[in-house]
């Protein structure tokens, strides 16, 4: 093949746009290389540098701004043998600069190419990431507040192990994206080049001035282009599979079968108000499993704090004999009332519970004003634990036959425990039976 560029869709860039040199030293690249096009996937990312999934007649995934290279790591994974390329503008980095880091760590075989031309070209000229601080852009005085990060230096901190630097009007292009590309691992490949639609026209940005910010006097921030040898490693995907291989151990998926028969099912909302510590979750857990035991859909929403052992816990529970497209709460059949800082989280609830509804309350706790009809339990009476109060009242409930039988209770306990921790929680249950 002479070229994979699209003859129906030519590449279109402002006249002088050093974009259009790297398209073709791109396809001079994949020419030189022998590559098939049906095994080559070009992977873009927004602005200028996003046009180049249409000029190339290959493989062609459009994405996100600045998420480009998600998407490329999940086509490498799916399929190895693939040449993934990543085409990515400065605007890209700066709003994608987690996804950059993350690649860098994984060290998957993907080249990055990276069009810096120091704006945001296509919106307007405004400052980007790697704007200098005494440029002259679209967005006022914003660059002389920020530092320019480059890229080069972070890759290679960050664990990248192919990193080089070069102009967009360097004759030997080509080649150094070949050299990326063919590197097995993670390659970035920063090129500078000039915007003319936006950037020259107030900033002195010539060929030679590139050349002169790749290969500066000072060679302290020279950067050596190529292998970064000391973040040498095994290449992400290859690594991956080798510990999947070598696992022989995995979880197994639990069936749970319909094993009961409910008279007339219908829809119950379930609402566990809790605290943290109080296995509030594992609750809500054992009630949607004894509802499937039955053939119910069943759902579960779970409201708690990121702190440990502090604050409130809530389990909201669907189960129904039609599918669930909805999740949200609207007419909860049941409420347990735990502690104070679940009904604080949910206490607007109170005022709309109808009186067919089943409050379940602990004695030490109180609760608004209800319509419902109101249970009151004292588990400290029957010398159970604090955290075992939401276990309890689920065996308050099959006791009295509300949402469960005993027989389904005790079905959902063998499916969501070990047999040690099956029989400590049926000593708890026993108490209420």
């Amino acid at each position: 093949m002479n070229s994979f560029l699209n003859k129906n869709r030519p590449p279109v860039f402002c006249p002088g746009c050093t974009h259009e040199r790297i398209t073709k030293g791109l396809d001079k690249t994949l020419v030189d290389m022998g590559l098939d096009a049906d095994k080559i996937v070009i992977v873009s990312d927004i602005g200028c540098s996003g046009l180049f999934d249409t000029f190339f007649n290959v493989h062609a995934l459009h994405g996100v701004h600045g998420r480009a290279l998600t998407y490329a790591a999940g086509v490498k994974l799916a399929d190895p043998s693939l040449t993934v390329i990543v085409t990515m503008g400065d605007g890209g980095l700066g709003i994608g600069g987690a996804h950059v880091l993350a690649a860098c760590r994984k060290n998957l075989d993907l080249t990055l190419i990276i069009l810096n031309n120091f704006n945001f070209g296509m919106t307007g000229g405004q400052y980007s990431a790697t704007t200098p601080s005494d440029a002259i852009v679209g967005s006022e005085f914003l660059n002389q507040a920020e530092m320019p990060l480059d890229i080069c230096r972070i890759a290679k901190s960050a664990g990248a192990t192919y990193v080089s630097k070069c102009s967009g009007h360097d004759p030997q292009l080509a080649d150094e994206l070949a050299r990326a590309i063919r590197h097995k691992g993670f390659s970035i490949v920063e090129t500078l080049g000039m915007c003319t639609g936006r950037y020259t026209k107030r900033n002195n940005l010539t060929p030679k001035v590139i050349e002169g910010m790749i290969h500066p006097e000072d060679p302290d921030t020279t950067i050596e282009g190529g292998l970064v040898e000391e973040n040498q490693r095994p290449e992400y995907g290859e690594l991956y599979r080798k510990l999947a291989k070598e696992k022989t151990r995995f979880p197994e998926a639990l069936t749970i079968e319909k094993s009961f028969d409910i008279p007339s099912p219908k829809r119950q909302e379930v609402v566990i108000l809790g605290s943290a510590g109080m296995r509030i979750v594992t609750a809500g857990d054992i009630v949607c499993y004894a509802g499937i035991s039955a053939g119910l859909n069943v759902s579960i929403k779970n409201d708690y704090n990121i702190t440990v052992l502090r604050g409130q816990s809530v389990s909201e529970i669907l189960l129904s004999p039609e599918p669930i497209g909805y999740t949200g709460i609207e007419s909860p059949t049941v409420v347990m009332a735990l502690s104070e800082e679940g009904v604080q989280r949910r206490q607007k609830i109170f005022k709309t519970l109808s009186p067919d509804t089943f409050v379940l309350k602990e004695k030490s706790v109180a609760i608004p004003e209800t319509g419902a009809q109101v249970f009151e339990v004292d588990f400290k009476e029957f010398s159970i634990r604090k955290q075992d109060w939401a276990l309890a009242s689920l065996g308050v409930l099959a006791k009295k036959q509300i949402l469960f039988s005993k027989e389904m209770l005790d079905f959902a306990l063998k499916s969501r425990f070990s047999e040690k921790v099956y029989t400590l929680a049926m000593e708890t249950i026993e108490k209420m039976y």
